[in-house]
């Protein structure tokens, strides 16, 4: 099967970037390597610190080319416990399912067919739940692979347990005297060396200070987080002080339990040290830190981490001194700095804290500083900061997820929990949780029973997530009840709600009619009380309503009083909607090029924000577009992108299955005119695309690699055409060297620059595609 180009992208893009550089582990990446080829479940055991994600990381780099699908990393230190593992690696694998089935189950479809690497990273704290979800995806996609992390084995069957050792170490030096060049060839003493430059730049191992080097890597037990933390010690001492305080340290354990591995006691010697050399305030942040799950930002340190004994004014100076001292890890997202730990250390921290006893009072303020920030969210969700709000709230994700665990785990806690679950609404519909919000907000309705507003906004908020997942009975039962409620309340918000979703019931049973009933009531009520994110929501529908009726008037005047609206307050996501469904009818009346042009501006915005759902809808509605002006190579392609979007989300047309009729209309003239192999082939190309590349070419910002007759440049360049064309003769790359009067060395990175770009592993693979493309002919614009 041949690989994509842009599959091998995506693949890599699963992956974060090594920050540092990775030394050492020649044997052992190639051992992981080696048995991955033939086991299906490798996991890397050791202790905490010995670098068995670093290895798994560095592994998954190397073997991204064998898989078609890709490598993901799932990282599981975050997660408090085992009942939302299903929902992580979804996220991971950036599936929004909107069908309502169980994780588990949509873990299983996705993955059936596909070729992928999964590297469960820190299973300990879930070591059951990840050996019952790896076997059972294990038993369901013969394809797939895992590659885990952990303290511990999985004790699954066929999997191969690789236990990652420390570093390894030099001789003892005083007796051995190796020089400085042959002791930087061992791991320990290099990862030192280059981890101390980074903060002292012109430090060397040298004649003089090699016995000490040699000394410190192997009193730390060749653990290379232990010799990170070590190194950068050396902003404030000299090697010989390191030492000696490393020597004074470890002697304190030696009325430690013998029970305990050594390298263990070595690593918690260092992290007391560690612990030591900060001031008494820096020591009380570190414990405080260790609440937050999956990092957090300097507001966060600051309302939460303040008070007894830290004076808010000084949280950013204590920051900047646990960075320092390697404690904390700073990371630049979008416009913002964030901080995370190391999960040892984390650990540590915990257990300071609650040796102090601070950590249920820590715990409230965490719940409720992230209870605060929900409601904020929800309150500034209709204006300017909408796109920040979006994106702060993906990044907190995980501490919002603990937030709401600890409120329903707290006596009492349970309406805390159903009001933030409802004020994160809109985080649940624009990122990865759909499944989970309403997961959630079904949990807090079975726990607080109160007939109060929260309870009626909480009612509609899961009924439009079930609209959206598709399950019309659910949503109209809890519609239901929230009518009933608003009633009894006299709320007219939550009445014009409840309107608002029973028109999309009734159109998604094909009762436009009476939908257009519905939103006209809902807007009357959100009128009255002056609810911009209700007015613009039902303007929309109605808009797409009175188009689908044929009421072209009445849909734009629809359209343009929601743009208005939104306009009036600097809003984007529902402007977004409106103009997509505004280009839905310019299209229906026959202005090709005004519709296209609303229609990507909307995808623009939901590209932004990485609003799947929003941008399969504007590329549906591009689709048409391109099928209506006869570029129907054009359709068939975002057509293949469409397929890749709505398998992502479980549910094409996800909440907009009215239009279903103008797709199945795309399709079937589209496939008219180009015939059955010629569309057939452009489908495969659209849903080989990456994200990045689908929407570019849905932009026609670029075209994508491997677009064959339509458009754009060729993927290779002139030299690089040439060195394939030799390759699919059969030649080596000596006697291509010979052929092109160039280096054998200079032909062998060309052929790896050509299976890096077409995203292949094999010269065979670059043989098929110019045999594929000589048959094609040569694209637009090549000679």
């Amino acid at each position: 099967m041949t690989t994509k180009a842009s599959r091998s992208r995506h693949a890599s893009a699963g992956l974060p970037a090594e920050m540092t550089s990775f030394v050492g582990r020649r044997h052992e990446v190639a051992e992981v390597k080696r048995l991955l080829a033939a086991s299906r479940v490798v996991t890397l055991t050791g202790t905490g610190g010995v670098g068995k994600t670093r290895l798994a990381l560095r592994v998954g780099q190397e073997v991204r080319r064998a898989f078609r699908d890709g490598v993901r990393l799932v990282e599981l230190a975050a997660l408090p416990g085992p009942d939302l593992l299903a929902e992580t690696v979804l996220e991971a694998l950036e599936i929004r399912d909107r069908t309502g089935r169980a994780p588990l189950e949509v873990l299983r479809d996705f993955l059936r067919e596909r070729q992928m690497l999964l590297i469960l990273d820190n299973c300990e704290h879930v070591l059951d739940a990840c050996a019952v979800l790896a076997d059972r995806l294990l038993r369901a996609a013969p394809e797939v692979r895992v590659l885990a992390t952990s303290r511990q084995a999985l004790g699954i069957g066929g999997e191969h347990a690789v236990p990652v050792p420390p570093l390894p170490l030099p001789d003892d030096c005083e007796a051995n005297a190796p020089s400085p060049d042959a002791l930087m060839q061992g791991e320990a003493v290099r990862l030192f060396a280059e981890r101390a430059r980074a903060v002292v730049p012109d430090f060397a191992v040298t004649e003089d200070n090699r016995d000490v080097i040699c000394r410190i890597v192997r009193r730390l037990d060749g653990l290379p987080l232990g010799i990170e933390l070590a190194a950068v010690r050396l902003r404030a001492l000299s090697a010989q002080q390191l030492l000696d305080r490393l020597d004074d340290r470890f002697r304190l354990l030696t009325a430690g339990s013998r029970a305990v591995l050594p390298r263990h006691q070595t690593l918690r010697a260092l992290i007391d040290w560690s612990y030591g050399l900060c001031s008494e305030e820096e020591r009380l942040l570190w414990g405080r830190v260790s609440v937050f799950a999956g990092g957090l930002d300097l507001e966060a340190a600051e309302e939460v981490c303040s008070g007894g004994g830290i004076a808010r004014r000084d949280v950013i100076d204590l920051v900047i001194g646990l960075v320092d001292k390697c404690v904390l890890i700073r990371e630049e997202q979008q416009e913002t700095v964030r901080y995370r730990m190391l999960e040892t250390l984390r650990e540590y921290g915990a257990e300071r804290l609650e040796a102090c006893g601070e950590r249920p009072a820590l715990r409230d303020r965490h719940r409720g500083y992230y209870r605060d920030l929900a409601g904020q969210a929800r309150a500034e969700v209709f204006g300017p900061g909408q796109v920040a709000w979006f994106r702060r709230l993906q990044a907190e994700h995980a501490n919002l997820r603990m937030a709401l665990e600890s409120c329903f785990a707290t006596p009492g806690g349970a309406a805390d929990g159903l009001s933030m679950a409802t004020d994160l609404l809109y985080h649940w519909i624009t990122s990865y949780y759909l499944g989970e919000g309403r997961a959630w907000l079904e949990r807090g309705l079975a726990a607080d029973p109160e007939p109060g507003a929260v309870r009626a906004r909480a009612l509609w908020s899961a009924a439009w997530l079930a609209i959206i997942q598709a399950d019309i009975p659910g949503a109209t039962g809890l519609l239901g009840e929230a009518r009933r409620l608003g009633l009894r309340l006299g709320d007219p918000a939550v009445i014009g709600y409840a309107e608002l979703f029973d028109g999309m019931v009734a159109m998604w049973d094909g009762r436009a009619e009476e939908a257009v009933g519905h939103y006209r009531r809902a807007l009357e009520c959100h009128r009255g009380t002056r609810d911009p994110v209700g007015l613009a929501l039902t303007l929309i529908r109605l808009s797409l309503a009175y188009s689908f009726e044929g009421c072209s008037e009445e849909a734009v005047a629809a359209g343009e009083e929601c743009l208005a609206v939104c306009e009036a307050s600097g809003e984007g996501w529902h402007r977004a909607y409106m103009m997509m469904a505004l280009g839905v009818e310019v299209w229906r009346q026959g202005d090709l090029r005004r519709a296209g042009e609303l229609a990507q501006a909307s995808l623009v915005f939901n590209r932004s924000l990485g609003d799947l759902l929003g941008m399969g809808m504007d590329v549906e509605v591009l689709a048409w577009i391109a099928a209506s002006g006869g570029q129907h190579q054009r359709a068939a392609r975002l057509l293949g992108v469409l397929r890749t979007v709505w398998g992502a989300l479980g549910a094409p047309l996800s909440g907009y299955g009215h239009l279903a009729g103008y797709h199945d209309t795309c399709e079937a003239e589209t496939r008219q005119a180009l015939g059955e192999t010629a569309f057939a082939a452009a489908v495969r190309r659209g849903a080989a695309l990456s994200r990045a590349e689908a929407l570019a070419y849905a932009l026609q910002e670029e075209t994508p690699a491997l677009d064959g007759k339509e458009e754009g440049p060729p993927p290779l360049t002139r030299r690089e055409t040439q060195i394939a064309e030799l390759v699919a003769r059969g030649l080596t790359n000596k006697e291509i060297a010979a052929s092109l009067v160039i280096a054998q060395r200079t032909a062998e990175g060309h052929i790896e620059h050509i299976l890096t770009k077409l995203g292949f592993n094999s010269r065979a693979q670059i043989a098929v595609w110019v045999g594929e493309r000589a048959r094609e002919g040569p694209a637009d614009g090549e000679p």
